[in-house]
């Protein structure tokens, strides 16, 4: 077996990036010609393939690593400069309930249902982390701190976007079926469906007002990352200490990444972001994660993700089912149905 070749430290990262950069401008297209699949779902996808048919050299490596790391980091960063932390104080209390119980669901259903499928840890986490807040978000956030494989990455994000799109097929026509309310559609919505993308379109689809809610709702979710990444990093420090690994240091695996994203949302909250703004900002945020993607499905082994079987795809469906059944359940029992 030859021995693989590590590029050193300060191996130039410009050929990588501006492959990353080209792969995800025709993904951005794509995005934009189908919607609901959405920019950073193509993105990964078409960094597997090329990465599968045509595989980048080894110059291209560094470049590729950058943009899956340090650009996905920035990506969270400015998606806070879009929430405003008032707002979602405000929704938050009406949803609050309903947002925690879905949560411990989805983490509850992982850590069972990734024991009897015999999914290993951190695929097992990054699927419960993903439908129980904000799908690729929720991820992005979680990988620095875990750092997983990218083929495990490529595949929660994958496994997360295939029930996001039965989800916005699906949704509004069980909402009627069941008649609920335009608020507990919207509800329901912005607690049981990951990308947001995916609740604005199933939520306006049922009713303006369910769209309205359910965008909010969704906003409210989304600051979980902070509690939740801050809960990860703290576990990951205590295994670290408990095997004893001397180079150890908190300040190393400490998503300050998450830091940076509360005081974005906190600019935001004292409206220092003029509205105008806002859409250049969303702009740029989806941009730098389909660059950050698509770099990941440039660094994912399809063959890896192949050998896995299908048992991440019955994860997420046994996840995403606990959590959409939580929200009703719970809605139902405070009389918000």
């Amino acid at each position: 077996m030859s021995a693989v070749t590590v590029p050193p430290p300060s191996a130039p990262r410009l050929p990588g990036i501006l492959l990353a950069l080209s792969v995800a401008a025709v993904a951005f297209g794509l995005g934009r010609l189908m919607p609901l699949i959405g920019g950073a779902v193509c993105g990964i996808v078409l960094g597997i393939l090329v990465r599968h048919f045509a595989p980048p050299e080894e110059r291209f490596q560094p470049g590729i690593r950058f943009a899956s790391k340090q650009v996905l980091q920035w990506s969270i960063i400015a998606l806070g400069f879009g929430l405003s932390l008032t707002q979602v104080a405000h929704t938050g209390m009406e949803s609050l309930s309903v947002t925690l119980a879905t949560v411990a669901a989805a983490g509850l259903a992982a850590w069972i249902l990734g024991r009897v499928l015999r999914v290993h840890d951190k695929l097992k986490l990054l699927i419960g982390v993903g439908t129980a807040i904000c799908g690729g978000s929720a991820i992005a956030a979680v990988v620095p701190i875990i750092k997983p494989d990218e083929h495990d990455t490529a595949f929660a994000i994958s496994t997360i976007f295939l029930f996001n799109l039965v989800a916005v097929l699906l949704f509004p026509a069980l909402g009627h079926w069941m008649g609920l309310s335009d608020l507990g559609f919207g509800l329901w919505a912005g607690t049981a469906i990951n990308d947001t993308s995916s609740v604005v379109a199933a939520g306006y689809s049922y009713s303006h007002a369910a769209g309205d809610f359910a965008t909010i709702v969704k906003l409210t979710r989304a600051t979980l990352i902070i509690p939740i990444s801050l809960g990860i990093a703290l576990i990951v420090a205590w295994r670290e200490k408990r095997s004893g690994a001397t180079d150890f240091s908190l300040a190393k695996i400490f998503p300050w990444f998450i830091l940076w994203f509360l005081v974005a949302s906190g600019i935001r909250t004292a409206g220092l972001v003029p509205e105008v703004a806002l859409p250049v900002i969303h702009f740029v945020a989806e941009c730098l994660i389909i660059v950050a993607l698509t770099a990941i499905g440039l660094s994912a082994d399809l063959r890896r993700m192949a050998s896995t079987g299908p048992r991440p795809i019955l994860l997420g469906l046994g996840v995403w089912a606990a959590v959409a059944l939580t929200s009703l359940l719970v809605q139902h029992l405070i009389g918000r149905w």
